[in-house]
């Protein structure tokens, strides 16, 4: 199979555009490195994260995210194998 040289160009230059998440504990991150982390969730919604946490206390699943106002159930479901919640502190 010939890949065109074109082709090829085109997409090094799309690469910056694909970001890829990779695993966050929601429990200590910072809203910067939620929102850089997890697929749909700018940095309005992760501060909205980090006030809950800091309002209600630790996250104790993945699925507790959703109970953040503007977080979906989708937005958890795409991000699960990203989302951690570990309580210990940071080391």
């Amino acid at each position: 199979m010939k890949i065109s040289v074109r082709f090829l160009a085109f997409l090094l230059a799309c690469m910056p555009l694909w970001a890829f998440a990779g695993p966050v504990n929601i429990n200590t991150a910072d809203a910067e490195t939620i929102s850089k982390e997890l697929e749909g969730v700018g940095l309005t919604k992760a501060q909205a994260i980090v006030e809950y946490r800091q309002k209600h206390g630790p996250f104790k699943s993945a699925d507790d995210l959703s109970l953040v106002k503007g977080i979906g159930e989708r937005t958890v479901a795409i991000n699960r194998a990203n989302i951690k919640v570990d309580q210990s502190p940071k080391k």
